[in-house]
C-alpha cells in the first residue's frame, strides 16, 4: 500500500537537512498487521517488530510470546466383574471352530471402551496358562482367550484382585500374571514376587501418569502362602495408603485404588465400605475408588473433592433372577473426566456412565441398556433394556446430580 504524497515530501526535506537526523518510524501497514494477526492464530509467534535509530546508538528491541501449555485433560474407562460361569465359557466355545471366543459378546460396548483414553476391567477369575482345567463357580479359571478378547475389545489392563484370585492356588496366580503379561494387558491386584508387587503400575493417560492399586477384602477362606503373602493384595487401609505415596513419590499424578467389597445384591454400600472408604479416600495421595463385588450397581458419590464408585456391577456373567436377583444382569461403564486443573494439579472432575446388560439369551452379549426401540432387537430384549436402565440409573444416581458432574450417557447416542 503507497504512503501519502505528503509524507514522501516530509522525507524527502528531513534528508535534505542533513546527517545526525534520526529516522521516522511509521507503524505497519494493513498488510503487515494481517499477516501478524494470522501468524499468531496458527499458534506460532509473529516475527518481532523492531527499529530504531540514531547515528550515535544502535539497538535492538525483541517480542517474544510465551504460550502457556495447555491444560491436559484424559479419560479413563471402568468396567465391573468379567465373571465367566460355566454357561458364558460354553457360549465363547459356541462361537469358535476351535477353542473359545469371547470377543463377540463386547461387540456393543468396544466402541465406548476404545473411545477411552484408557479402559480398565475387573477380572474376577484366574487364568490358565495352557487352557485345561477350565471351570466356573465356584472356583474359576478361565481359558487365555477371555484375556484376548479383553484386549481387543479396548481395555488397557485389568483390576485383578477378588475372592477368587486364588481360587488356583500359587499356581493360579503365577499362570494369570503370566497370561496378562504375554497378551499385553497390564495388571493390579496380583503378584509373583515382593519386587513386582511393590511395583507401582502406572497408565499414560493422554500425557497423565496414573498408578492403579487394587485390592480384594478375602479369598472365600484361602489363606496366602505365609512366605509369599504379596500374591494377592487384600484391604488394609494403611497398606494401601502407603502403596499410594510410594506411586505419587514414583511420578504418578493421580492414583486410582480399586476395591473388590461389598455385600452380594445389595445396591447400598455396606458399613465396611463406608468405614473402609473414609480411611483411604482422604489420604493426601490417594484420588478415586472404584469398587466392585456386589454383582449389583451401587451409587457414584463424592466425598470432599474426591469421587468413590461404589459398584459397577456385572459386566460379564451368568448372574440373573434365576440364581439371584435380576438387577445381577446390570452394569455400567463409568468414563471418569481428568482434568489439569491447575499445573501439575489433577482432578477427577466428572464421572459419565453408561448402563449394561448382559444378554443372556442371545450369546452373552453386553449390551448398551436404555430405549432401544428400533434397533431390530426382540421385543422383550427391548423391553428388558429399558427395565435395566430404570434400575441402574434410580441406584447410580440417587446421591449426585449433574450439576454435581455425574451424568448418564444418552443410550441413543451410544447404542450400535
Amino acid at each position: 500500500m503507497k504512503r501519502p504524497l505528503l509524507v514522501g515530501l516530509l522525507l524527502v526535506a528531513i534528508f535534505a537537512f542533513g546527517a545526525g537526523v534520526g529516522w521516522l518510524v511509521f507503524p505497519p501497514d494493513d498488510d503487515e498487521s494481517s499477516a501478524t494477526a494470522s501468524a499468531s492464530a496458527a499458534g506460532t509467534a509473529p516475527a518481532p517488530v523492531a527499529s530504531v535509530a540514531s547515528s550515535s546508538t544502535t539497538s535492538t528491541t525483541t517480542t517474544t510470546t510465551i504460550i502457556p501449555p495447555k491444560p491436559r485433560r484424559g479419560t479413563m474407562a471402568f468396567t465391573g466383574d468379567l465373571l465367566p460361569h460355566g454357561p458364558v465359557v460354553n457360549a465363547a466355545a459356541a462361537n469358535a471352530a476351535e477353542g473359545w471366543d469371547f470377543l463377540p459378546m463386547f461387540a456393543e460396548v468396544a466402541p465406548i471402551l476404545a473411545g477411552a483414553d484408557v479402559a480398565i476391567c475387573h477380572l474376577e477369575t484366574p487364568l490358565s496358562l495352557d487352557d485345561t482345567a477350565i471351570s466356573g463357580y465356584p472356583e474359576f479359571n478361565a481359558p487365555r482367550a477371555l484375556a484376548e478378547a479383553a484386549r481387543d475389545a479396548g481395555y488397557d489392563g485389568c483390576s485383578t484382585a477378588s475372592n477368587h484370585s486364588y481360587d488356583r492356588g500359587a499356581s493360579g496366580v503365577e499362570s494369570t500374571v503370566q497370561v496378562m503379561d504375554e497378551v499385553g494387558l497390564a495388571q493390579a491386584g496380583m503378584a509373583v514376587s515382593e519386587a513386582g508387587d511393590l511395583t507401582p503400575l502406572f497408565y499414560d493417560v493422554n500425557g497423565i501418569s496414573v498408578a492403579h492399586i487394587s485390592a480384594t477384602y478375602g479369598l472365600n477362606g484361602f489363606e496366602l502362602p505365609a512366605d509369599r503373602p504379596y500374591m494377592v493384595d487384600l484391604i488394609d487401609p494403611a497398606p494401601i495408603v502407603e502403596e499410594a505415596r510410594l506411586a505419587r513419590e514414583a511420578g504418578a499424578e493421580f492414583v486410582v485404588v480399586s476395591l473388590h467389597w461389598g455385600t452380594e445384591y445389595r445396591s447400598e454400600p455396606d458399613d465396611a465400605q463406608v468405614a473402609w472408604m473414609k480411611e483411604i479416600l482422604p489420604a493426601a495421595d490417594v484420588d478415586l475408588i472404584i469398587g466392585h463385588h456386589a454383582h449389583v450397581v451401587q451409587p457414584v458419590d463424592r466425598f470432599g473433592d474426591e469421587w468413590v464408585v461404589y459398584g459397577l456391577g456385572n459386566f460379564l456373567s451368568n448372574q440373573s433372577a434365576n440364581c439371584c436377583v435380576a438387577a445381577s444382569q446390570d452394569g455400567m461403564i463409568a468414563t471418569v473426566q481428568l482434568n489439569e486443573t491447575s499445573p501439575g494439579t489433577i482432578e477427577a472432575v466428572a464421572v459419565d456412565y453408561t448402563p449394561t446388560w448382559v444378554d443372556r439369551g442371545n450369546g452373552y452379549v453386553i449390551r448398551v441398556a436404555g430405549d432401544r426401540s428400533g434397533s431390530g432387537l426382540p421385543e422383550a430384549t427391548v423391553a428388558a433394556l429399558a427395565t435395566s436402565w430404570d434400575r441402574t440409573t434410580a441406584v447410580v444416581g440417587s446421591r449426585l446430580l449433574p450439576t454435581d458432574g455425574l451424568s448418564v450417557a444418552d443410550p441413543v447416542a451410544v447404542q450400535p
